[in-house]
């Protein structure tokens, strides 16, 4: 039998920063993953970017991944929101003093860096490919036997299998979700004129087309697109011969970065939303898309987990230094309390803007836009807005304004 701190299921980006945050602290944790590494760390697994926001990047720097990733995002400067193509885009300016909005990573770079990291500390036990065959929890501890007979007991089990999560369905938590009936379309153009660093959201009654700056390439400036379209559309979208497909992106930019070319293949999810009446039960907690799925909309699905793991992470670490359980029932109230309101308002807000900028006709369209040019002229409510990309609002744990706990 092999003892841990904590045992994680699942070793996606979530979990691993997990893991690498309670080893920064002296926590040791199994994590359990079915997939090989060789597949999730290879170029065509995952051709997606994504946005760390500000206050997950202080996260990565105060856990040391930060430093391994230097020089290869492109900071985001600013964001610039508007309802179609039109000159009235409510924009959000970093303030050269905090630094860039955020940092667009390719996901391979974070995987393959949060894998090395994992790899090279005593207190993680990687283990891939490994599939749990029983999964035990009671007023003791939490037990994992995996599918070659070895059993891992820890004294808290962290559900980070994503949404589909067989740990948050073993324990019977219930799940409001809903399909958009809606795809992203994902990849990554070349293009004439550079971006500047700006990240464009421009909504569309047929769903938001996200415009995401990326490092340059050997043969010039690029970026990374997330643009939804209709269920029915996507296989269509997919399969356009790229001369097509590049005239329809360019329309959708307004021909705003000049002609375009293709860096990487294409793919494609469907878009659904997800969220827990609960992220904890006993000895368990859920992070992630585990615990809640959203619409990219906001680009802060991954920032919404690393949340996640800055606020579990000060619990359980203070809970350490005090000597208790890490599985009592207190530090998980703790957490959930911590985290339940502020994922449940991203998530309605994420939402909620998918189906106000969805709607069409005039009217609509004029609300929207004057409701933009509100925001840009409220300076509270632009800060506010500002703070969100940040993710910079609520009650900060310490990991996010870049300190140790």
């Amino acid at each position: 039998m092999h003892n841990a701190d904590i045992i994680i299921l699942g070793g996606g980006l979530v979990g691993l920063t997990l893991a690498l945050a309670l080893d920064a602290h002296g926590l040791s944790s199994v994590v359990i993953d079915p997939a090989e590494p060789a597949d999730v760390l290879a170029r065509g697994f995952d051709g997606r970017a994504s946005a760390v926001a500000s206050a997950s990047h202080h996260m990565l720097d105060a856990i040391g991944i930060g430093a391994r990733l230097a020089g290869q995002g492109c900071p985001i400067h600013s964001i610039k929101v508007s309802d179609g193509l039109t000159p009235r885009a409510l924009l959000f300016d970093a303030d050269p003093a905090s630094g860039p909005l955020g940092v667009m990573y390719e996901n391979r770079l974070l995987r393959r860096t949060l894998h090395a990291a994992a790899s090279e500390v005593a207190n993680i036990n990687l283990l891939m490919p490994a599939r749990p065959a029983t999964v035990e929890r009671d007023a003791v501890s939490a037990r994992v036997t995996i599918d070659d007979g070895r059993v891992f007991t820890a004294a808290l089990l962290i559900g980070a299998e994503g949404r589909n999560s067989p740990t948050r369905a073993a324990a019977g938590i219930k799940v409001a979700r809903w399909s958009y009936d809606h795809t992203a379309i994902i990849a990554t153009l070349g293009h004439a004129r550079p971006h500047t660093g700006i990240a464009h959201e421009i909504f569309y009654p047929s769903g938001p087309f996200a415009l995401l700056p990326m490092l340059d390439d050997q043969e010039g400036p690029r970026s990374a697109i997330v643009w939804t379209v209709a269920a029915e559309h996507g296989a269509a979208m997919l399969g356009l011969p790229d001369r097509a497909f590049l005239a329809e992106a360019e329309k959708r930019m307004g021909g705003m970065l000049g002609p375009l070319r293709s860096v990487s293949p294409r793919s494609s999810y469907p878009l659904g939303f997800h969220h827990t009446a609960r992220i904890t039960a006993e000895r368990l907690a859920l992070i992630g898309d585990a615990a809640h799925g959203i619409h990219p909309i906001a680009g802060q699905g991954l920032n919404l987990g690393f949340r996640d793991v800055a606020a579990l992470a000060e619990v359980l670490v203070e809970g350490a230094r005090l000597g208790l359980d890490l599985g009592d029932a207190q530090l998980l109230a703790r957490y959930e309390r911590w985290r339940a309101l502020d994922s449940f308002l991203v998530a309605a807000t994420t939402d909620g803007l998918t189906r106000l900028f969805g709607l069409p006709g005039k009217a609509p369209r004029a609300i929207r836009r004057f409701g933009l040019d509100m925001v840009g002229r409220i300076p509270p409510l632009k800060r506010a807005f500002m703070a969100e990309a940040r993710g910079e609002s609520g009650a900060l744990p310490k990991l996010l304004q870049g300190l140790e706990v």
